[in-house]
């Protein structure tokens, strides 16, 4: 389950993206990428259709990941908005969508991912290595 208040402000929560501990980051990786999706509800269930997180960090190996405000664009030091959520209408919010299914029971994923992001036209990002991890239902 996610976690109580974690969800939505559209349905009375405050959430955030989880606290995430990422291990075994390749050398040349320069950024995680965290990916968040509804996997029930088809458009926002690819492609961090709830926003895609971006934090930036030094060598491979282990990283923690802090907890990020939904529903803003504006990000704490360290952390860039990589893309806002693609929801529409009443569901429609800056930055990432907390889980926002109203409580009916909707699954939560995020795809985590290590990149080298390019930080100069004339260089190319490149993916490193990627997981995926469940959040729970809502």
């Amino acid at each position: 389950m996610v976690p109580a208040g974690q969800h939505c402000k559209k349905f009375g929560g405050n959430g955030a993206t989880p606290a995430l501990t990422v291990s075994g980051i390749p050398a040349g990786a320069n950024a995680i990428i965290v990916e968040l999706n509804d996997a029930t509800y088809q458009p926002l269930s690819y492609d961090g259709g709830h926003g895609k997180i971006g934090f930036w960090i030094t060598g491979g190996g282990q990283a923690t990941l802090r907890a990020v405000p939904g529903g803003t664009k504006a990000m704490p030091a360290g952390v860039f908005l990589e893309a806002k959520n693609r929801a529409t209408g009443g569901w429609a919010s800056e930055g990432y969508l907390p889980p926002c299914s109203g409580g009916n029971g909707n699954m939560y994923f995020a795809d985590v991912k290590a990149v080298y992001k390019a930080k100069s036209d004339g260089e190319a990002s490149k993916l490193l290595a990627q997981g995926r991890i469940d959040l729970g239902k809502y």
